[in-house]
């Protein structure tokens, strides 16, 4: 495993917005003002919320053209996810991985993974639901770590998931002696991100159903990742891994809210699309 963390190293720095934003997962809010200053001082980020507060998710009367104003509507939380997704994507998108390796599909389940593990974390009793948005969107790192520090591992390991009958975790066991989940919350830590994000990272495909503290963020994640690989949001071409819509089913809310739940999903995911290709 440690040879595969040392990737880290080669991934591109974080910005400065990225990082600031990485050090307040620990503060349950971020101030109006800090959050606006931050992103003006990113004209791409800010170009990109302007143009998400703009898109057809929030139709506005009129054109919105203060980053201040966007906040104001959004919300800081709202916001703050944003600017987390479309900086980290905009890392990724510039590490050279193998020509196996999509970097858009990564980007594109990583996200639809943060979106609905903060939906569902919104509304049910979650232990550390202010950590959901980001477990999700890094919970799957370990993957890209081994693509990029172990290609010739990776490679064997797609080959021997391709062939079917095992799950990704039994075949990254068998050729690398770890998996995917576990360097995940390696790097995390490296990172300094708060220790309930990494648990619930390192957890995702073993969690309990429940906690003395409600439901584990492990098991909405799980959920979640589940739901996003059954409509087909995966990263490898196929998926053989328990891809149960159920899963959501069974946190326990009820069938509309659910129902209503999901459609804010899929109008989200869809309007965030454009920024993880």
């Amino acid at each position: 495993m440690d040879k595969a963390l040392r990737s880290l190293g080669s991934l591109p720095p974080f910005s400065p917005i990225l990082t600031r934003l990485l050090a307040t997962l620990a503060e349950e809010d971020v101030s109006f003002a800090a959050l606006g200053d931050l992103i003006e001082k990113d004209t791409v980020v800010a170009a990109n919320i302007l143009q998400l507060v703009n898109s057809a998710l929030y139709a506005r009367a009129g054109q919105i053209s203060s980053v201040r104003h966007a906040i104001s509507l959004l919300g800081t939380s709202k916001l703050r996810n944003a600017v987390l997704g479309m900086s980290i994507a905009r890392v990724w998108n510039r590490v050279n991985m193998p020509a196996t390796w999509s970097m858009a599909r990564f980007n594109m389940h990583s996200a639809a993974v943060a979106l609905l593990s903060d939906l569902l974390a919104q509304r049910l009793p979650v232990s550390y639901p202010e950590g959901a948005f980001v477990a999700g969107l890094l919970h799957d790192v370990g993957r890209l770590l081994m693509a990029l520090g172990l290609p010739a591992e990776y490679g064997k390991i797609v080959e021997l998931y391709n062939a079917g009958g095992r799950t990704l975790i039994d075949c990254e066991r068998e050729i690398a002696g770890f998996t995917h989940p576990e360097l995940s919350a390696a790097a995390l830590a490296v990172w300094k991100l708060p220790e309930e994000i990494r648990i619930a990272v390192r957890d995702h495909h073993s969690s309990p159903a429940e906690s003395a503290g409600g439901i584990p963020l492990s098991h909405v994640l799980d959920a979640a990742n589940q739901y996003a690989n059954s409509v087909g949001v995966y990263i490898l071409v196929a998926n053989h891994d328990a891809a149960d819509p159920s899963a959501v089913e069974l946190l326990g809310l009820d069938a509309d809210k659910l129902a209503a739940l999901l459609v804010e999903f899929r109008e989200e995911n869809n309007a965030m699309a454009v920024y993880f290709h």
